[in-house]
């Protein structure tokens, strides 16, 4: 067996059972799929019953432990020679696995790692939270329009390793703070190949409200200040800018009063990026509203993680 597909799940059901059938329509067919449920009150069980007869489907519940150690669990368990790991909250194209495999063959990958986009069929408010995540203007493109797929850095709603770098890696180190750029750190500094296979992408379908969209994403920065315990360069220039665009933001409110010149050049900055993203996202996904949106979530991704990373590099500093 080729590849043994890993979902790790708490309490999404239904869930599940959308990405589950992406996986039935799969062109490639030599996969298992093992789904841990991580102690959940609402489970996947009856769900993943429903697959048994379309393809091979493991059900394993342990209690409450985290993403990471969920996938940890599964991987000991499975068949296949490459381990794919992928959130619930994804759906596959039919083409997924087969390029994927293509991919991993041809280039002799130990790892990958792979995008994410919005299908037609999200939201406008889901749409705009994929922009902001994924365009050039927000992340700098390091979530899969890298131009070196060498450094690129999986993260675990799409992505995968052989079994032997699990073996020699020994998996995930942290349940759930960005311990998938800890692991993808881990396994390039062992010496082995992994590279972003960009026509591997999913959709992923986020069910964030605004709230949880801005909690999400200062998680996403203290969690990057976390992983620079583990590896001193986890933190580049790249991570820094939405800490630099908040302070950007902030002192408008200082230069509006005391330097109305330096004010002005500010307001036209963000003015201009604003321009640009709205220009974008609106092209992108062909709706005006849906490019409105993207100019929101945009502004809540960055300030959000800028944030997340300050505190959390003022915490480490504090304690030393």
């Amino acid at each position: 067996m080729f590849f043994s597909v890993i979902i790790p799940v708490f309490n999404r059901p239904g869930e599940a059972k959308e990405l589950l059938e992406s996986l039935a329509q799969q062109s490639e067919k030599d996969f298992e799929v093992i789904l841990v449920e991580d102690g959940s009150e609402f489970t996947c069980e009856k769900v993943v019953e429903e697959y048994h007869i379309k393809f091979p489907v493991r059900y394993l519940f342990q209690e409450n432990q985290g993403q990471g150690f969920a996938r940890n669990n599964g991987m000991k368990i499975a068949k296949g020679d490459f381990f794919v790991i992928l959130d619930s909250d994804v759906i596959l194209p039919p083409d997924y696995l087969s390029l994927l495999k293509k991919a991993v063959s041809s280039r002799k990958l130990d790892a990958f790692g792979g995008p994410d986009a919005a299908d037609q069929s999200f939201t406008p408010l889901q749409k705009a939270m994929d922009f902001a995540m994924t365009s050039f203007l927000t992340t700098g493109g390091i979530r899969g329009k890298l131009k070196d797929p060498a450094k690129f850095q999986a993260r675990g709603f799409n992505m995968g390793v052989s079994r032997q770098v699990f073996n020699k890696t020994g998996g995930f180190l942290d349940p759930n703070k960005a311990e998938d750029i800890e692991w993808s750190m881990r396994i390039k500094k062992e010496g082995f190949r992994l590279e972003l296979v960009q026509e591997a992408f999913v959709f992923h379908k986020r069910k964030n409200t605004l709230k949880s969209f801005a909690q999400q994403a200062f998680s996403f920065g203290r969690n990057r200040v976390n992983v620079s315990r583990f590896h001193s360069e986890a933190i580049q220039a790249v991570h820094m800018m939405p800490a630099f665009f908040l302070l950007f933001c902030l002192s408008m409110f200082f230069t509006q009063v005391l330097a109305k010149s330096l004010f002005a050049i500010q307001l036209l900055l963000i003015g201009s990026w604003s321009i640009l993203i709205l220009i974008s996202a609106s092209q992108k996904f062909q709706s005006v509203n849906t490019g409105f949106l993207s100019l929101i979530t945009s502004f809540v991704q960055l300030l959000s993680y800028g944030l997340g990373l300050i505190w959390e590099s003022f915490i480490k500093l504090t304690k030393g």
